[in-house]
């Protein structure tokens, strides 16, 4: 069994990877320990959101490879240790049968080589599987430039994989990381993208249940000079061409001081902003390009769906009983769910503002950009709506949402405001 020494640096080293969670997996028990939920199999949440009860460690912080932003970097004068896949096992059956985790996220640093890393890491994966027989969910953190049977392997144990692309240009990625390409990294999201496809279409090899949770990856932001417009340019691509889960951001932390990096952490409001402009990406029909031109941030007086719309109030008021679908989720306070709400309501009765209310629509912003059977309660002055929204923003009403939010669902909060 590995000893507390070596689990606490494991542990440590593996906590600046964000690009985990563990959701969207069908794997169910055949006999043996654990069962992986599609809908989500954790139990425990950070305030802002995240998952933590995967147990989140590495095979080994031995790293081959000098990363100027990594703490576990070959210069870096930290703690080393390291596991051997019988270790990882043990552990992770222990701490899932007193039910301190529901998952295994499994990372490592480069030792050695790529491939002998990779082997490693595959190797846990298949004796946790036919060994220690468990079916519950597992993440595997692939190493770049490995072998493609090996990674073909993985995706066969794995419930998700990800490869972290972390830097968004080819040119950060040579002068901060110079042993990684980013080559080296697209080429295997591209095989499992492609493999996953082929396995979907031959029923025979679909029993196999290959990378079920699919792929995801991380991004660090502030660590290098791209904007976020070029952040989302590369998530939009990563989405288009390698059917990703998500994508991860990471604001930069000072971990490591070197000439070439900030001095000072990125806010934490920018990855925020890029989280909810990723949201826009996924679910309400926005391009990178309108959510952020290629060399601009975003705004961070308000978030990027009220930025948009701002930038385009030629496109409103829209009227709530006769605007399509892609016009409604436009509009700022009107989440997917309520745009389906009023698509669904306003075939048996035109609609009101107090019908609105009780779809908890957030009236505060929405009425500046929506009319209801032709009565506009909003202001008309572009430069009020923005001091309104940013107002809004300050008063920390609309912050990151955590499992543990209680929101406002007051008919009078919501009407008070016409």
């Amino acid at each position: 069994m590995i000893d507390a020494e070596r689990l606490k640096i494991l542990t440590e080293s593996a906590k600046y990877d964000v690009s985990c969670s563990s959701s969207g997996s069908r794997r169910k028990n055949e006999g043996g320990i654990g069962n992986a939920s599609f809908g989500g199999i954790c139990h425990s949440f950070t305030p802002d959101g995240r998952c933590i009860s995967l147990l989140k460690i590495l095979l080994s912080n031995r790293c081959a490879y000098n990363c100027l932003y990594c703490p576990n970097r070959a210069e870096a004068d930290v703690p080393r240790a390291s596991a051997t896949p019988d270790e990882i096992c043990e552990l992770t059956m222990a701490f899932y049968k007193r039910n301190y985790i529901e998952g295994l996220f499994l990372s490592s640093a480069v030792e050695g080589s790529p491939d002998a890393t990779m082997a490693k890491l595959v190797d846990t994966a298949v004796r946790l599987r036919k060994v220690y027989n468990f079916h519950g969910y597992i993440h595997l953190k692939g190493i770049p430039q490995a072998d493609k049977a090996l990674i073909s392997r993985a995706g066969l144990y794995a419930d998700r994989m990800s490869f972290n692309v972390e830097l968004p240009a080819e040119r950060s990625l040579r002068l901060l990381a110079p042993q990684k390409s980013r080559e080296g990294i697209l080429s295997p999201m591209k095989q499992l993208a492609l493999e996953k496809a082929a396995v979907k279409e031959d029923t025979a090899k679909a029993r196999k249940r290959f990378l079920p949770a699919g792929q995801t990856t991380q991004l660090i932001v502030g660590a290098s000079p791209e904007t976020d417009g070029q952040i989302l340019k590369l998530s939009e691509a990563l989405y288009r061409r390698f059917s990703l889960k998500r994508v991860y951001f990471s604001a930069y932390i000072p971990v490591v001081h070197h000439a070439l990096l900030p001095d000072t952490c990125t806010g934490l409001l920018r990855e925020h902003r890029l989280y909810q402009a990723d949201w826009l990406l996924r679910f309400y029909g926005f391009t990178a390009e309108e959510i952020a031109p290629e060399g601009e941030n975003l705004p961070e007086e308000y978030d990027p769906k009220c930025a948009w719309a701002l930038r385009h109030m030629q496109f409103f008021p829209i009227e709530i009983n006769k605007a399509p679908l892609e016009a409604l989720l436009r509009v700022p306070g009107i989440g997917t769910l309520g745009a389906y709400k009023i698509v669904k309501a306003r075939k048996f009765a035109r609609l009101g503002f107090g019908d609105l209310a009780k779809m908890r629509i957030v009236l505060k912003r929405a009425k500046h950009f929506i009319t209801c059977g032709g009565k506009f309660y909003g202001s008309e002055n572009v430069t009020s709506v923005k001091n309104l929204l940013m107002l809004e923003e300050r008063s920390g009403r609309y912050e990151q949402l955590s499992m543990f939010s209680t929101p406002e669902t007051s008919l009078s909060a919501l009407t008070g405001q016409l």
